[in-house]
């Protein structure tokens, strides 16, 4: 069970890239963090108070906010599937199958961010994947 909840862990941390990255176009990063993290809202909106972003607030696109808000349910899925990992596995196989939220993030950017898929990031992807296996194997 320890190694479906790492692999959940690692699928949400991958959504968590994208949907921030199609979020945060025309949106202060300091903002952005401060409306998709929960755990941390405390120093989220204390950074946005700091820098003076809390003037760009009203003009958060409905996009932006719908994206910023998905980020943070799936940064919030990542975490409760990591801990629930941790818990019922052990460190040294449950971390580096979450650390596999590498790979899923590029193959996201690939297809919804039509980001470029270079054979180095292939290459590096599939290495990624072996090292996995062969760690937690």
């Amino acid at each position: 069970m320890w190694f479906i909840f790492a692999l959940l862990s690692a699928i949400f941390a991958a959504l968590t890239s994208i949907l921030a990255k199609m979020g945060i176009d025309g949106v202060n990063s300091n903002l952005a963090t401060a409306i998709r993290t929960v755990v941390v809202l405390i120093m989220a909106w204390g950074m946005v108070f700091l820098t003076n972003a809390q003037s760009g607030l009203a003009d958060i696109s409905k996009k932006s906010w719908i994206f910023l808000i998905l980020s943070g349910l799936a940064t919030g899925a990542s975490w409760l599937c990591y801990y629930r990992a941790l818990q019922l596995g052990t460190v040294e196989k449950v971390v580096p199958i979450d650390k596999l939220s590498v790979v899923f993030t590029i193959i996201m950017a690939f297809v919804f961010l039509h980001e470029e898929l270079t054979l180095k990031s292939v290459i590096g992807c599939l290495l990624i994947g072996a090292g996995t296996l062969f760690m937690v194997l």
